[in-house]
């Protein structure tokens, strides 16, 4: 039987391609990297295994977006309530997160598909070392246009909303802007994601069925797609049956 694993997998992956591969691909897709910990404690290590093997698993995953033709990627890795775990997990995530955004001056997934990195949260909150890292990352992907990936690190939905919202009140106050003419456009504008339109799907793995912060006002359309597999066991497969379903659904709107 375990002979069989192999050429069932391909055949299924055929078979799941040939679904979607001529049908709209969203353009932009939000990624929860969730389920690291649990995967961790699933293979008997230490949790600052599963956050490694989910660091690596990025690229990979990156590829198959870009591969697909989804031109703008928001992943989801660290938020502010995550610097409430243990000081040695948080230092072994910073650690990560300081050697991913080094590696993208280098990474053959990057300047291939020629992506685009920002940063977006509270990166105050970060330790120098992972700031120099993503100001690098950024200022070394800041001429190319073709895909965006955008890294939510020091996080929080609710946080991104509150600031925009003083940005705004200091506008009002200072005479630069009226009340009158506050409208969603006007928060779109002030937040960390200004200029970049909004996901039309939220993929989460390790089962979870909530948002947990991520782009709170983003996704208020976005079709949600909850994958049972931890983040470091994503597989093709799982990620083409996101697209499928998000193929399959009518988008209202809300009407």
């Amino acid at each position: 039987m375990t002979n069989l694993i192999g050429p069932i997998y391909h055949l299924y992956s055929w078979y799941l391609w040939r679904q979607i591969k001529d049908k709209p691909m969203p353009t932009h897709v939000g990624i929860i990297l969730d389920g690291n910990r649990r995967y961790a404690k699933q293979t008997n290590q230490e949790v600052v295994f599963g956050h490694t093997v989910g660091a690596q698993r990025v690229d990979e995953v990156l590829d198959w977006c870009f591969e697909t033709g989804i031109k703008v990627v928001t992943i989801y890795a660290f938020s502010t309530e995550n610097f409430s775990r243990t000081p040695k997990e948080v230092r072994h995530i910073m650690e990560l997160a300081k050697e991913r955004f080094e590696t993208v001056a280098r990474s053959e997934v990057v300047h291939r598909h020629q992506v685009r990195v920002r940063a977006i949260g509270q990166l105050s909150l970060l330790p120098h070392q992972v700031l120099a890292a993503i100001q690098e990352a950024e200022k070394t992907t800041a001429n190319y246009e073709k895909f965006q990936l955008n890294v939510a690190i020091g996080y929080g939905g609710r946080t991104e909303i509150v600031d925009a919202v003083q940005r705004i009140a200091q506008k009002v106050q200072s005479g630069e802007l009226d009340p009158a003419q506050i409208s969603d456009d006007t928060i779109e504008k002030h937040l960390y994601t200004a200029g970049i339109a909004d996901p039309e799907l939220i993929i989460r793995t390790s089962g979870e069925e909530r948002l947990s912060g991520f782009l709170l006002w983003q996704s208020a359309y976005s079709e949600l797609y909850f994958a049972d597999v931890y983040w470091p066991e994503i597989r093709k497969i799982d990620f083409w049956r996101a697209l499928r379903t998000f193929q399959q659904r009518e988008r209202r709107f809300g009407n």
